[in-house]
């Protein structure tokens, strides 16, 4: 990845199979210049929104990670974003983005994904029932885009390959474009 490149990276996976931390890792290790747009921040917390097909979180998401990328930002999008409901607008975002994506899928069995969520701070807003409601083994997009990531892979092992995929562990942040018309009169 060149330092004038935008790239545009999807974490999905099922609740608790630790796409938050991958993302939050990623950003933490690069530093500015990365933009999280996270479906639980947008969906559950912007919108207050459950997740439906057709639902608003999907264009709003699309549009956020679209603005963070013309402006400049690496973008990070993740959540479970089922495959039936998301797969059209991250098609469409991986087809428009001019710059490289990459997909990657936490694939963690529905055990480990309870045990990682006894670790976080939302275990005390939802539990087993919820956890297995949500629930859905290898929910991969069409076309094969995506790389899967098995629950034996560490966080940091998980970090460091999308790193060195990506090519953020040797590019230096970017600057982010100013609109020079904010402020004009």
């Amino acid at each position: 990845m060149l330092a004038a490149s935008r790239g545009l990276i999807v974490l999905r996976g099922n609740s608790g199979s630790g796409k938050s931390a991958v993302a939050a890792a990623i950003r933490a290790r690069y530093g500015r210049g990365i933009a999280l747009v996270g479906q639980d921040n947008l969906r559950r917390i912007v919108l207050r929104e459950r997740d439906v097909p057709a639902g608003a979180n999907i264009g709003l998401i699309g549009l956020t990670a679209r603005y963070a990328l013309d402006h400049g930002f690496h973008v990070v999008v993740d959540g479970i974003l089922y495959a039936d409901h998301y797969a059209d607008m991250l098609e469409a975002l991986r087809r428009d983005h001019q710059d490289r994506s990459w997909f990657y899928y936490l694939d963690v069995p529905f055990e480990e994904t309870m045990t990682r969520h006894a670790t976080r701070p939302q275990a005390a807003e939802f539990g087993l029932a919820e956890m297995q409601s949500w629930y859905r083994e290898r929910d991969l997009l069409p076309g094969a885009i995506e790389q899967v990531i098995g629950a034996a892979s560490t966080l940091e092992e998980t970090v460091q390959r999308i790193m060195r995929d990506t090519g953020l562990a040797t590019c230096p942040p970017p600057l982010p474009c100013i609109n020079q018309t904010i402020g004009a009169a």
